[in-house]
């Protein structure tokens, strides 16, 4: 059974970074695409960005367009998201997911789910 462990998040204040990471296992990482999503007390889950098999193609939402990088380490089964210029709107419990099929936007391509890492971003 896949699992998937984030790490990574914490305290931090406007403008400040954070990089979160997902180890992945129970499984082949590089025959799943990966995507991270958000969310925020008393809203919705928030795609945030997604990444193809091989790395090679990511999306992203607009919110975190030019301050977010997601990546991957297929070597070492983790998935990592970059999170510069971060701002109080980004607080939230932050998820990693897995598809072996097709990713996106939708909450509901994602078979396998993290238990998420808190984001608290202070102004």
């Amino acid at each position: 059974q896949v699992q998937l462990v984030e790490s990574g998040g914490g305290l931090v204040q406007a403008g400040g970074s954070l990089r979160l990471s997902c180890a992945f296992s129970g499984g082949t990482f590089s025959n799943y695409g990966l995507g991270w999503f958000r969310q925020a007390p008393e809203k919705g889950r928030e795609f945030v960005a997604d990444i193809s098999w091989t790395g090679s193609n990511t999306y992203y939402a607009d919110s975190a367009k030019g301050r977010f990088t997601i990546s991957r380490d297929n070597a070492k089964n983790t998935l990592f998201l970059q999170m510069n210029r971060l701002e109080p709107e980004d607080t939230a419990v932050y998820y990693c997911a897995a598809s072996p099929f097709a990713i996106g936007r939708g909450a509901t391509r994602y078979t396998f789910w993290g238990q998420g890492t808190p984001v608290t971003v202070s102004s």
